[in-house]
């Protein structure tokens, strides 16, 4: 933990290194009592720094420094400056090396960065800046070296010792310890360094590239994990000839290699060559992993094998530009996600998340530019933003340029700056100079925070047979800014028919129409757009496939809504037409709830979900997301002052209405695919996740008539099922019901067969921590004394606190305060050993603002305390004091 005063660190006040490293060649001696690390850096002065040799300040923290030696010379204390977190030298010349050895202790490691010990497997997290707590370095990704790696261990112990680019040699040592030499030829930030150690068995395959070089492929896990990988390396395989096939990119090394550990602060990581992921990121199979879990594993392989070219051969200059590899590599996970599943589908939830999770970020005292202007502690800014958000940025781009352009624009971008640590507008104007266009005002999706807010208003002269939409653009002040310039809004757009046909569309002043769906620029602050020959007055349907990241606004009636959830040709604004109608007829639940008077659910929307359950043309995975309401956290999001109770009283009673009037096409539903599950074998595609996720959907709506013959379903799909997805969902909606002897026994079972797979009691742990029955703070502090509940791992963490604290509203935000004050107590106790962890688990807190008064005062007064307890990471005191700025 840093001890030193947190201090805000700007972008406007970047400068080049004064040194470079060309090589570095390292020793790890690993002990289990403490690890030795011998380092050689190979350096010259920067050219681009001018003449003079200043001061060379290496970074280091927690280590302790045994020798250094400057150009072959050994230094004595007098020869250096050593600080909490630095080295400071003097070369004497523009080349030189610098050798050092220093202990590290990696067993007691808690914080999970740099080298430590994940159960008796030594491994690495170094982004952003933990390599600094191995060796001392210039750790920053705008320095690149090659990189030469030997690793020494207890041979028994450590059969398997990893670390980036390829083999090149090992052998037996002395005392039964043994040795192995890794190089990787491609210059490398720091931060991409890995290591791997332990005993670890993996499963093997191969992939032939496009220039017909086969590349060896292995992942690695602990023995009781070997039967759960075949998923992930099928994934690997899709996601290496995807990036061939969509974007020109092949693989660059001989080995790619993958390694699940069970402490992880974040997914994974895209070390080159050697991936450490998060284990729930990489384990799956049918009897412990969900639908969803299966989906995520393929999605994170992709994301962190498709770093290789964004983020690795090409990287970042420095941390401001985090979304330059993360925003523009989430658009190609999820343009893979999209080409191996359900396109739509995928955009649904895509965009269900953002604007839950990311626009209540942007509304929030953490609200920061998807390249943001400052930070105290970089690794608070690994956000929905930078992720998220800058993918939708990149997805505009796309948009704008259609696929071919931006192909084009890719393949420039790489081939630029291959090698290099480049930046945001780097990458921009790759995009412009292989186009020909100019992006000048559409980079300030770059440098202005908070979500656009697109108000439209519509306009029809039915003697001139003119329509014209006019559209006005803000954005709210944001802790950075008051004032925003306009942005560039692509807006994808069609328009309907009395009948639900598609109109052609042409612009006043174009001499032919150009289809019957297209994307327009909105640029300034007010613009009207005029289409002409509209022989009667049309129907818009705005913002297709979600073409901008904005809350659009639109005075549709709900009659329109219907219809446009029965005939827009776009499948993702059939289900944003659902989203609005569900979100207005709770909206006006929640009033009446407010007020006292008697709750009646509109029948227009009991209509319209009837309507979409018998239509038996639909995808099945559709059909569940639009019976899915909107989620109380997004009812939340979208509220001026939040009312919890009414928002979870307004939502339960419109499910009990819905379950009740469409029980019978629910229950047919249901049957037909659960029939068909007990025929089928698991199979991980998307036809089977659409399957399994009406059923699932179904059940959860008919347990809520608590029928008889709906319980006996529930035990059988929770008893019979070969799959987690069905069993889970079984499980979770005894949870959330009132048969007590069938839930204890239900979990109880449960957790008895699965208490040896941590992954799966992880799941057992949300679902009980995110059931909004009464007693939810009771229940979580109960299962926190479970013996599989461990506060150290953050998977659990996760799991249990972060499923109570963001997921179940109406237990978290009990007007006691007691929530709070649960969650205070945590983020506390995290603080004194995982600063990243702690930091993350405020998120709930930071919004206290969103509340009513008497709420707001309990939230702040718990962040108060927080920021009293004593000597805080810079993780922490960074969201604390932005959130009561």
């Amino acid at each position: 933990m840093r001890t030193e005063q947190p201090k805000m660190i700007y972008l406007k006040d970047y400068q080049a290194p004064e040194y470079l490293i060309d090589e570095t060649h390292l020793t790890f001696e690993l002990f289990e009592d403490h690890s030795l690390v011998h380092a050689q850096l190979v350096m010259r002065r920067n050219p681009e720094r001018g003449p003079g040799l200043p001061p060379l300040v290496l970074d280091g923290q927690q280590l302790e420094l045994l020798s250094v030696t400057l150009a072959d010379r050994e230094l004595g204390e007098a020869d250096y400056q050593l600080t909490e977190n630095h080295l400071t030298l003097h070369p004497t010349s523009t080349t030189f090396t610098v050798d050092t050895s220093v202990k590290i202790h990696p067993e007691t490691n808690t914080a999970l960065e740099g080298l430590y010990k994940s159960g008796t497997m030594f491994c690495t997290q170094c982004e952003a800046e933990g390599f600094r707590k191995i060796t001392y370095y210039l750790d920053r990704p705008d320095v690149m070296s090659t990189f030469t790696t030997t690793v020494v261990a207890e041979q028994h112990s450590y059969p398997v010792l990893l670390s980036n680019g390829n083999p090149i040699a090992s052998g037996p040592g002395e005392d039964g310890r043994h040795w192995a030499t890794w190089e990787d030829p491609f210059k490398k930030p720091a931060y991409l360094f890995a290591l791997v150690a332990g005993d670890l068995w993996c499963v093997e395959d191969t992939f032939t590239t496009m220039s017909e070089r086969s590349v060896a492929l292995r992942i690695y896990v602990e023995p009781e994990n070997i039967d759960k990988c075949q998923h992930a390396m099928n994934s690997l395989k899709k996601s290496m000839r995807w990036d061939e096939e969509v974007y020109g990119r092949e693989y660059d090394l001989d080995i790619f290699m993958i390694v699940a550990v069970n402490d992880f602060n974040m997914g994974a990581m895209e070390n080159k060559g050697l991936n450490i992921f998060n284990s729930s990121a990489v384990l799956a199979r049918a009897e412990t992993a969900t639908d969803a879990a299966h989906q995520r594993v393929e999605a994170i392989v992709a994301h962190e094998y498709f770093h290789n070219w964004s983020g690795n051969r090409v990287t970042c200059r420095d941390w401001f530009q985090l979304s330059l590899k993360e925003g523009f590599t989430v658009f190609r996970d999820s343009g893979f996600s999209a080409d191996m599943n359900s396109a739509t589908v995928k955009r649904i939830q895509d965009v269900a998340y953002l604007r839950t999770h990311q626009f209540a970020e942007d509304a929030g005292p953490m609200a920061h530019a998807v390249r943001p202007d400052s930070f105290i502690e970089i690794s608070n800014f690994y956000t929905l933003t930078v992720y998220e958000k800058g993918s939708e940025v990149v997805g505009m781009i796309h948009t704008l340029l259609g696929a071919e352009g931006f192909r084009k624009g890719s393949d420039l971008y790489f081939e630029r700056h291959d090698g290099q640590a480049v930046t945001c507008d780097d990458f921009i104007k790759a995009m412009e100079d292989a186009n020909g266009v100019d992006l000048t005002q559409f980079k300030r999706w770059y440098s202005q925070a908070g979500t656009p807010r697109l108000a439209v208003s519509e306009s029809y002269d039915a003697a001139a047979k003119t329509y014209s939409l006019t559209f006005r653009q803000s954005c709210p002040a944001t802790p950075d800014k008051v004032e925003k310039l306009p942005f560039v809004i692509p807006v994808e757009l069609g328009l309907l028919d009395s009948q639900g046909g598609e109109i052609a569309l042409r612009l006043q002043g174009e001499d032919a129409a150009q289809g019957t769906s297209r994307v327009i620029s909105v640029t300034e602050a007010e613009q009207t757009f005029t289409f002409v020959d509209i022989a009667e007055q049309p129907l818009p349907s705005l913002l297709r496939g979600f073409s901008a990241p904005v809350k659009l606004n639109f005075p549709y009636s709900r009659d329109q809504l219907m219809f446009l959830m029965q005939h827009d040709s776009d499948g993702f604004n059939r289900w944003e037409a659902g989203q609005q109608l569900s979100v207005q007829v709770l909206q006006d639940l929640i009033a009446d709830y407010q007020k006292g008077e008697a709750l009646v659910l509109d029948q227009r929307l009991i209509t319209a979900l009837h309507s979409v359950l018998t239509d038996e043309t639909l995808d099945q995975a559709m059909v569940a997301e639009m019976l899915s309401l909107p989620g109380e956290a997004y009812l939340t999001e979208i509220s001026e002052v939040a009312d919890v109770d009414a928002i979870h009283a307004a939502r339960e009673f419109a499910r009990e209405q819905l379950a009740d009037n469409l029980f019978e096409p629910l229950w047919l539903r249901y049957q037909a695919n659960r029939d068909l599950s007990k025929k089928t074998p698991y199979v991980a595609e998307a036809e089977h996740f659409a399957r399994r996720a009406l059923q699932n959907i179904a059940l959860s709506y008919l347990m809520l008539s608590e029928k008889a013959e709906v319980l006996a379903a529930t035990l059988e799909q929770f008893e019979a099922s070969d799959n987690m997805t069905e069993r889970l969902t079984a499980l979770a909606v005894l949870v959330n019901s009132p048969f007590e002897e069938q839930k204890a026994q239900a979990l109880a079972t449960f957790a008895e067969h699965f208490k040896d797979n941590p992954l799966v009691m992880d799941q057992w742990f949300s679902v009980q921590a995110g059931s909004p029955l009464p007693g939810g703070l009771e229940r979580v502090k109960a299962l926190m004394q479970h013996p599989a509940f461990n506060i150290k791992n953050p998977n659990k963490v996760r799991a249990l606190i972060g499923a109570f604290a963001g997921q179940n509203l109406s237990n978290f935000h009990a007007a006691d305060g007691s929530g709070y004050r649960f969650l205070a107590d945590l983020v506390i106790e995290l603080n004194g050993f995982n600063p990243q962890i702690a930091s993350r688990q405020l998120a709930p807190l930071t919004r206290w603002r969103k509340y009513d008064d008497a709420r707001q005062a309990l939230m702040k007064g718990e962040l108060e305390r927080i920021r009293g307890s004593g000597q805080l990471s810079s993780d922490v005191f960074e969201v604390v004091s932005k959130s009561l700025a």
